[in-house]
């Protein structure tokens, strides 16, 4: 079915409004009216082609809340009336160790995303901005009465992609954890360690959003533009979670950490970084990444943040501003999320 979608049509251009085709609802299968869309830097790198050449038009979105209008023959996690979401992934293999240990992010065979993917019919997946997605309802949330659907959609991606490694690192009371950047991954993270109960500081380029930090969750929050925040701070965390997508001094940040600490990577920069491996043998420190998490954790993320009370923080847009809110999200200008209302797509 034809579907009203804002698209690429080519690598550097403008979304505008178009028509995108849907697959027909097959067994397996859940149709979505979509009511939120929130836009993430991701579809921004992807769009205008930083990550690799992209076919075109291409329609994006992976954090997605909507209603479910027609279920697949085979379906019975999902029914009609149910508010869900999709995020990242809509597809794996299914058969590999990673996808049988609820890793489907890091299938063998690779993830299917939720655009500019090649899906299993051979097309290419087109994502949330759109009136409409039909998905496998194995790759289908629930979204929880507690949370707000507006303040949920974000959390599809900059929530799982946040709360996957705090998790995965054990964050909770007595860790201390920092947080670089209090964007929209940052803000998540502030969130989500706070009500794991670790103690979480901020570290961010200036103070001029000290007063937020801290109304996040944040029991401290200092300026990397400091020299003296690297003296100070010098071996004081167990946890940094990096969720910038500039580049950084690594080393910089490695000497933050105190004896078998982390320095994790959710933030993906364009460019190459650089380390001086001296930084990491120095208190038997670890350079790692993360990206996203299983159906199974998202879930789990989830209801995580429904039972603690909590989405993302969001300014909610109409789909004629999208272009608009891209040059703002690259100027650093939103607090936290920009999140589509598809009901003026």
């Amino acid at each position: 079915m034809q579907v009203t979608a804002f698209a690429a049509p080519a690598e550097g251009e403008a979304l505008v409004r178009t028509q995108i085709q849907r697959r027909e609802v097959g067994p397996n299968d859940v149709l979505i009216e979509i009511t939120y869309a929130g836009i993430c830097h991701s579809d921004i790198h992807t769009v205008r082609g930083d990550w690799g050449p992209q076919s075109y038009p291409l329609a994006p979105g992976h954090e997605i809340v909507g209603t479910v209008t027609e279920v697949g023959s085979a379906v019975t996690r999902h029914s009609v009336g149910d508010t869900v979401g999709v995020g990242c992934m809509v597809n794996s293999c299914g058969q590999c160790v990673h996808c049988k240990a609820g890793d489907e992010q890091y299938c063998v065979e690779g993830m299917v995303g939720t655009y500019g993917a090649e899906d299993r019919d051979g097309t290419v997946t087109q994502g949330g901005y759109s009136t409409h997605v039909v998905v496998d309802a194995d790759y289908v949330l629930s979204v929880p009465a507690g949370l707000d659907p507006a303040a949920a959609a974000p959390l599809l991606c900059a929530g799982i992609t946040t709360y996957s490694p705090l998790k995965h690192w054990q964050a909770g009371p007595g860790k201390r954890v920092a947080v670089v950047g209090l964007g929209g991954l940052g803000h998540m993270a502030v969130k989500i360690a706070h009500a794991m109960g670790a103690e979480v500081t901020v570290l961010s380029q200036s103070l001029k959003k000290q007063e937020d930090g801290i109304r996040l969750g944040a029991d401290h929050y200092f300026a990397t533009s400091d020299p003296d925040t690297f003296e100070s701070l010098a071996s004081s965390f167990d946890l940094i979670i990096n969720t910038v997508s500039a580049k950084i001094d690594v080393s910089a940040y490695l000497g933050l950490l105190d004896v078998n600490g982390s320095l994790v990577n959710v933030g993906a920069p364009a460019e190459p970084l650089s380390l001086n491996v001296f930084s990491l043998l120095t208190n038997r420190r670890s350079y790692s990444g993360s990206m996203i998490g299983g159906i199974a954790e998202t879930q789990e993320m989830l209801d995580f943040c429904a039972e603690h009370g909590f989405g993302a923080e969001i300014e909610l847009i109409e789909a004629d501003q999208i272009n608009e809110a891209y040059e703002r999200v690259l100027a650093s200008d939103v607090r936290y999320r920009f999140v589509i209302d598809a009901k003026t797509f």
